[in-house]
């Protein structure tokens, strides 16, 4: 009788492999969720993590949560400009592209910033092993370069670091599902508005 059921064994042992619950680590499922931003299928990883697709579906069904509202905030924005007449139109889309210009330049300065922002710490660095432990006051004019450095290293950084932080807090906006709709505009555009004083 034995022998004759002989080969249910692997299909059972195989089953109940997969009913295990995953023991993936973090780091693992950051590289799936890279890997399926860059094309890979998730039936594919699957095969190789030796989980199931539904798995890494369920994992990453956020992303498809994201999808949504963006496509939603393009719904509105075309709503928004059908409602408005074909000169404040053109106006829109001449501010739309002077902030995205802006935001272009903002990335190549922060970059700029931060590889200066490194080349200045490492100077620090340098300076700072030719400080003597034992009597640091006798290096005080090295110890005065080591600050202005870092000073200056630390400004450099500033515009990197304040990019960073408004993109973590615009992605936990978007993985909680809201819009920041009472944040004030960049600028504030009026047409068919008088200054003060002008002439009737």
């Amino acid at each position: 009788m034995c022998g004759a059921f002989a080969f249910l064994m692997p299909l059972r042992a195989k089953q109940t492999e997969m009913a295990r619950p995953s023991k993936l680590t973090d780091a693992q499922w950051e590289a799936i969720g890279k890997r399926l931003l860059q094309g890979e299928s998730a039936a594919s990883l699957a095969r190789e993590y030796g989980i199931s697709k539904a798995a890494i579906s369920a994992r990453f069904s956020e992303r498809t949560k994201t999808v949504k509202t963006v496509a939603n905030q393009i719904v509105e924005t075309e709503r928004a400009l059908s409602l408005l007449n074909v000169s404040e139109q053109i106006a829109a889309f001449d501010l739309a592209a002077q902030l995205r210009s802006i935001s272009t330049h903002l990335a190549s300065a922060a970059n700029l910033g931060a590889i200066t922002a490194h080349r200045l710490s490492a100077l620090a660095n340098t300076e700072l092993e030719k400080v003597d432990d034992v009597d640091p006051m006798a290096s005080a004019a090295t110890l005065q370069s080591v600050a202005v450095l870092t000073k200056m290293a630390n400004s450099s950084s500033e515009i990197a670091l304040n990019l960073l932080k408004a993109n973590k807090e615009k992605v936990d906006e978007l993985n909680r599902g809201e819009t920041p709709r009472d944040r004030p505009p960049v600028f504030n555009v009026t047409f068919g508005e008088q200054e003060d004083g002008a002439a009737d």
